[in-house]
């Protein structure tokens, strides 16, 4: 692997994070809740080598004889599900909805092998190996949930309560939030992708929609008042922070629909609100391809589409993106100087 250790850190009493070193797809930020005699993860890291790594993190900081027995995964992408191998014995829990997009995606294996076999000199291949190949699931099962629930659940990790409550639609179909009232935190999957100024992090990729309902799932996270807010990426959020993110989402939302209205195509709309550059400190602004189709998926009533489909739009828009920066990047002169 060429990720180096993530870091773990207490945030409240008993409750500790687990933050990629880097910001880039598939490095999700996982929790740890520990109790006297159980513990429970909040969400898993992609591969069973991180995976693994969280784990050793984890027993560290657990009381002896004590292990993690529950994992609650806030929704079914593999880079917050796919490490729960690591813990055969853990009951894993998920809304009933994100079984459909267990289905939907591509199985641990799948991906390995279309990372692997993709021609290098394709954009769809060159951005898989980028971006993907750094993660080993050639042995990764897929993972089903034990407990599937709808609405509300509660449980106990000891003295303290853990509120999950399940969304509508929102960055996948799926969605869930866990509040845990005794730490004043939130843990919020990918509804929210955190960046500061101290630490920007990376455009989000919403796969199901629409952008009213993530904004209403930013809402009702604010509503729990918590002060800890553990976004699915990136750095650790203050409620504030949630508000510059409904911000973005709200000019994302915006500027999609009118250009909607203007006529453009999803992929266009999409150039459009990448070449505008509003928020040019995130990383991975080629992820508002999915973000921006998904959005008119709803303005237009239309079907979802294959998920390798739209990852190459988004690697052609990437290899765009990369050229327009060689053109645009300063070149030296005979002087010495350098000229755009």
């Amino acid at each position: 692997m060429t990720i180096n250790r993530a870091n773990v850190s207490a945030i409240a009493e008993d409750l500790y994070v687990w933050l990629p070193p880097k910001r880039g797809w598939g490095l999700a930020n996982c929790g740890l809740l520990a109790g006297q005699r159980t513990a429970l993860w909040i969400d898993t890291p992609y591969d069973p080598s991180l995976a693994a790594e969280f784990l050793a993190e984890s027993r560290k900081r657990l009381a002896d004889g004590v292990d993690v027995d529950r994992i609650v995964v806030t929704h079914a992408n593999g880079d917050h599900l796919w490490g729960a191998g690591v813990l055969p014995d853990a009951e894993v829990i998920a809304t009933r909805e994100a079984l459909e997009h267990i289905h939907w995606e591509p199985t641990p294996q799948q991906t390995h092998a279309l990372v692997a076999g993709s021609d290098p000199d394709s954009p769809l291949g060159d951005y898989l190996r980028r971006h993907f190949g750094q993660f080993d699931w050639s042995g990764t099962e897929p993972v089903h949930p034990d407990t599937v629930f709808q609405g509300e659940l509660e449980l106990r990790v000891g003295e303290y309560p853990v509120q999950i409550t399940g969304l509508p639609a929102a960055h996948t179909g799926g969605d869930l939030i866990v509040h845990l009232p005794h730490q004043r935190a939130v843990f919020t999957g990918d509804v929210i992708f955190g960046s500061t100024a101290a630490q920007p992090g990376d455009h989000p990729s919403h796969w199901a929609g629409p952008l009213e309902n993530v904004i209403a799932a930013c809402e009702r996270i604010l509503a729990t008042g918590a002060r800890i807010i553990v976004p699915g990426h990136g750095p650790v959020l203050d409620r504030p922070g949630v508000h510059e993110h409904i911000a973005y989402l709200g000019h994302v939302r915006e500027r999609t629909h009118a250009l909607h209205a203007a006529g453009l195509t999803a992929l266009d709309a999409a150039r459009r609100i990448i070449a505008e550059r509003r928020y040019p400190e995130l990383g991975l602004p080629e992820r508002l391809v999915l973000t921006v189709a998904a959005e008119y998926r709803h303005l237009d009533g239309s079907e979802v589409p294959n998920i390798l489909a739209a990852m190459n739009q988004v690697a052609v828009v990437a290899r765009e993106i990369d050229e327009d920066a060689d053109h645009r990047a300063p070149r030296p002169r005979a002087d010495g100087r350098t000229t755009a």
